[in-house]
């Protein structure tokens, strides 16, 4: 495998001549449309696979997708999943299963066809889009609605053919720390009498005591031990309504596994890895400013249609670049092939059970690619 930089002058006609490449091949993998334009710093994948190597260990690839994902996109990436993970299932205060907006059948019936496993993701959300601890503290000190919930996801995830849930709870607040441990307990010990596992989405901590509504409620250790896996969510540093700075800092990632490991098997954690930029308007006014989501391939046609170089900040391992528009900077921090293979080699150095991408919704090629030179799947 080989990642190169694109330069000054350079064409996709040089550089695939230069690694014994067809350009149609290079196109295709770094999703570069004729006439092949490209940034001065963008990142290049030319992959050298060899499927006789047997130093890539087999790992868990796991997607997020939510069910208004168009069919070629999901057609694209589950060769490359083990696991698509359907987003999501609400409840209500009385434990009643609230289905996505959009029927997930045809996700469900793609995941069959191909031989990944879907698998059910839970969520507190309220009406108003966002996660709410109020109906989370309601579930978990109400036996009654907490029953009702476990046995409503029992039937639905045997009705569908569903191979398990995936717990993703966020805000939880500090008291009920130990009630919602109960709760994945308890669903944990429901799913595997039915064959099924369960899993859980943890917010990045560094420390056990770390402060913070994200983080009380989230009891690693606990978790980890009555869990069947666990998902970092090791993103999100730079963020809608933050300042301008990288999604995934890899030096920040780092931090979360290696306090992950002080409390959970190895074998256990995946590591989460975004999938998305953000190009936000300056000067940043907090309170005020937002940032807007974008792809990793649409931050780097922002790059050549402004005629700006990409820099790569080689602390936080990310790409980043300004530019003008209507007479304000923007700043663009995103993902490429560099910074992903920082995250892969993580998942190398500390064994780590493997990874979940949120989210699938935009297709990024080389990304997946870049994952096949690294592991087998």
């Amino acid at each position: 495998m080989a990642i190169y930089v694109v330069r000054a002058g350079d064409t996709l006609e040089a550089i695939a001549s230069e690694f014994n490449r067809e350009v149609s091949e290079l196109s295709e993998i770094n999703q570069i449309p004729y006439p092949y334009r490209m940034a001065v710093g963008q990142a290049l994948l030319i992959p050298e696979r060899n499927e006789n190597d047997v130093s890539r260990r087999s790992v868990q690839s796991g997607g997020y997708a939510y069910p208004f994902i168009s069919n070629w996109v999901l057609d694209q990436t589950l060769p490359y999943l083990t696991k698509l993970f359907i987003f999501s299932y609400g409840f209500t205060t009385e434990g009643e299963l609230i289905p996505p907006a959009r029927s997930e059948d045809f996700m469900l019936e793609k995941a069959g066809q191909t031989g990944v496993l879907p698998i059910l993701v839970l969520t507190p959300l309220g009406a108003d889009g966002r996660f709410s601890n109020i109906l989370i503290q309601r579930m978990v000190n109400d036996s009654t609605v907490k029953e009702n919930l476990i046995n409503h996801l029992l039937e639905v995830v045997q009705e569908k053919g569903y191979a398990g849930v995936d717990v993703d709870f966020e805000y939880i607040l500090a008291e009920d720390r130990d009630l919602f441990t109960s709760f994945v307990a308890e669903l944990s010990e429901a799913m595997r009498e039915i064959g099924k596992t369960v899993s859980v989405a943890l917010a990045p901590k560094t420390s056990a005591d770390q402060q913070g509504l994200l983080y009380q409620g989230k009891d690693y250790g606990g978790l980890g031990a009555v869990a069947d896996e666990v998902l970092l969510m090791t993103y999100e540093w730079g963020y809608t309504y933050g300042p301008a700075m990288a999604v995934a800092p890899l030096n920040k990632v780092r931090q979360v596994v290696e306090y992950a490991l002080t409390e959970i098997p190895a074998e256990k954690i995946n590591l989460g890895i975004a999938n998305y930029g953000y190009d936000w308007t300056l000067p940043y006014v907090k309170g005020e400013s937002k940032a807007v989501t974008i792809g990793n391939v649409e931050a780097v046609q922002i790059a050549i249609e402004n005629g700006v170089e990409i820099q790569f900040d080689k602390v936080v391992r990310s790409p980043f670049f300004q530019y003008e528009k209507e007479g304000r900077t923007h700043e663009v921090w995103f993902e490429d092939v560099r910074s992903l293979q920082g995250k892969y080699d993580l998942i190398k150095e500390f064994g780590l059970r493997g990874f979940g991408v949120w989210q699938i919704m935009r297709f990024f090629r080389a990304e997946w690619e870049l994952m096949l030179e690294n592991f087998t799947i």
